[in-house]
This record gives structure tokens, C-alpha cells and sequence, in this order.
């Protein structure tokens, strides 16, 4: 059983990473697709009771945020990774500018999401940790470094 947490801006790559390496294996809890926390909250305990492994698609920026889903994760037994994503504002706002209209976001989400933006660490309680980044087309995934 595992959880995945995604971290970084919105435009870093989130959810087509998901679909690139998890698409076929865990359920995606998305608040852009599920709209409420309540929606969310309820896929969340579906996968938790289940054991069904699945990805959070948000962009997990604090630890505080993340804190709600690695306890819950932890306290049914899942192995939780977290995935941060390089969150260059720039390339973010140029990625989400070729975005289906209905898609974007204003770039005052990607500013105020990179204003609170906190480092993951694995001391929040992840069994795992990975840097990515976006290299040409291509995902590039790296172990977690304290120094990044």
C-alpha cells in the first residue's frame, strides 16, 4: 500500500507526472478534479479503507497540508513518498500559458503558491523522497538531497 504526494507549483509537471509513472497503478485525489475538500476527503478514506494505493494531485505546498495526508496514510499502514517538483515560477507560468484554457490557473495562484512553499523533509514522515525535474520533455527523477 502506498501514498504519493505530490509537491510544487501549479504548471511543475504534477499531473502529468502522474500520468506518466502512476496513471495504471494508483487512484488520483485531485481537488482540480474533485472540486471540494469533501469530495476529496472522501476518495482519501475510500483508498485509506480499501488499501488501494493513490497519488495526491494538489500542490501540497506546507507541511501543514501534508501533514493531513501522511498521518492519515501512516495510520492505516501505507508507505508514503513524496515527489517535490523544481518549481521555477517562470517555467511554471509558461507551462500553464499552453495549457487548455480551461485548464489554467491565474498566475496569481502559481505566485501565491511559491510565496508559502516549504521544502519537504523527510522528518514530516515520508518513507521516501525524490526530487524531479523537467528535463526537454522528459522527467528526471533524483533521490532527495537535504541540500537541495
Amino acid at each position: 500500500m502506498e501514498a504519493v504526494l505530490m509537491i510544487g507549483l501549479p504548471g511543475s509537471g504534477k499531473s502529468s507526472f502522474y500520468r506518466e509513472r502512476f496513471f495504471t497503478t494508483h487512484v488520483r485525489i485531485s481537488l482540480d478534479l474533485l472540486k471540494t475538500r469533501y469530495r476529496e476527503q472522501l476518495f482519501l478514506q475510500s483508498c485509506l479503507e480499501s488499501g488501494q494505493k493513490f497519488v495526491i494531485d494538489n500542490t501540497n505546498p506546507t507541511r501543514s497540508e501534508r501533514a493531513v495526508y501522511i498521518s492519515s496514510a501512516k495510520g492505516k499502514r501505507f508507505r508514503v513518498a513524496g515527489y517535490y517538483f523544481q518549481s521555477q515560477v517562470a517555467d511554471c507560468q509558461r507551462r500553464n500559458g499552453v495549457r487548455p484554457e480551461s485548464e489554467r490557473v491565474p498566475d496569481v495562484a502559481i505566485f501565491a503558491t511559491a510565496k508559502k512553499l516549504e521544502l519537504p523533509n523527510w522528518d514530516e514522515g515520508f518513507d521516501a523522497l525524490s526530487y524531479v525535474r523537467i528535463t526537454g520533455s522528459e522527467f528526471v527523477v533524483e533521490d532527495w538531497q537535504d541540500d537541495i
